[in-house]
């Protein structure tokens, strides 16, 4: 008898990450490759990060923190937060894994805007609940009334990727914060604000107050984009004692890695350089969308260090493979619940200036 696996399995979605400069090189046959698919920092940790991972690594023989104090202490003091409800994962999208397995039964339902964080599709597969999609605007915008009207006694979580991954644009607080008076009380409200350090609506803790006054409300970010930490797999949550404790249940014990806890209690110190990589990330994101109109593109209307841009009746496969023979890696937009779109990660000007050059040709 042939062994069988969990119906679950094939109803679970794969996940396509970006190209990874080893098989883009292979892939289109080119050494020098420029990546702009996976929106990841174009500037190496701060020095004072280095240095304190590589102290760390002397204790690698060591089980880290399983509680993560001095990472949770540090965000704490960052926020004015209560070190009790703030959780942290291997990336952010593993508390989110998390979330859907504590909060949800076959019999619940999950209701999130679409195209969206790729990872939202695998919650409901995961857990068993059923998803429930709900169209962004013409303008790529998350359609909160909408999203609303879709609310019933069986969901449980609703989740808002804000700015929105993949296109980019971003809800004022106050927008939200209307929109989570209208939830009902037992509704978890997630804001997956992984990119909010670069939106310009809003201070980016703002958001934070309606955590504070909300119990149902939850905000998730990482030390994936603007501290430049992807390889290390640190995201956070910042919400109830209760959430934190949910999805700590349901996880497995050492859920960051030494080195990643070392790293982002370092890196969250240096405010003055999360201050200077957004500062520099706005100003290549003003040019390169210029750029794109000056082109004849339609772009969304962006808060992130990405792009999300429309190709019109060109045919977004050969535009993503002529990028590719110039070595400029994109993510294409069908891979993103986008068909006929690219979002291209916002670089050095370097690297922009290369991705426009050989998009002025692909087109």
């Amino acid at each position: 008898m042939a062994v069988t696996f969990a119906d679950k399995l094939a109803r679970m979605p794969h996940y396509e990450a970006g190209l990874h400069m080893t098989d883009a090189r292979e892939t289109y046959e080119v050494d020098d490759v420029v990546k702009l698919a996976s929106n990841e920092c174009p500037w190496p940790p701060h020095p004072a990060v280095l240095e304190s991972v590589a102290t760390e690594a002397a204790t690698a023989h060591r089980y880290p923190d399983q509680h993560a104090r001095l990472l949770r202490r540090r965000i704490a003091e960052r926020y004015d937060f209560d070190p009790a409800g703030i959780s942290v994962g291997n990336g952010s999208c593993e508390i989110l894994l998390a979330a859907a397995v504590a909060l949800c039964e076959p019999q619940s339902e999950i209701v999130y805007g679409w195209p969206a964080f790729s990872i939202y599709p695998h919650l409901a597969a995961l857990s068993g609940a059923r998803e429930i999609r709900v169209p962004l605007t013409d303008d790529y915008v998350h359609d909160l009334d909408a999203m609303l009207t879709e609310v019933t006694a069986a969901t449980q979580l609703v989740l808002i990727c804000n700015p929105n991954n993949p296109t980019g644009t971003h809800i004022p607080a106050d927008e939200i914060g209307a929109f989570v008076e209208r939830v009902p009380d037992y509704v978890t409200v997630v804001l997956d604000e992984a990119y909010v350090e670069f939106q310009v609506h809003d201070d980016p803790d703002a958001s934070l107050d309606l955590v504070r006054r909300h119990p149902n409300v939850v905000a998730l970010r990482t030390f994936s984009k603007v501290y430049g930490l992807a390889a290390l797999r640190v995201g956070y949550g910042l919400g109830s004692a209760r959430f934190r404790s949910a999805v700590h249940a349901v996880r497995q014990p050492f859920p960051v890695n030494g080195l990643a806890q070392a790293a982002a209690a370092e890196a969250i110190l240096h405010q003055d350089e999360v201050a200077s990589r957004v500062e520099r990330t706005v100003a290549e994101r003003l040019w390169v969308e210029d750029e794109l109109r000056e082109l004849g593109l339609r772009t969304a209307d962006t808060h992130a260090n990405f792009s999300w841009v429309a190709l019109g009746d060109r045919d977004e496969a050969e535009v993503v493979e002529a990028l590719g023979r110039a070595g400029v890696i994109v993510r294409p937009g069908d891979q993103l619940g986008g068909p006929g779109h690219i979002r291209v990660t916002l670089g050095s000007r370097a690297e922009n200036e290369r991705f426009l050059a050989a998009l002025r040709t692909a087109l």
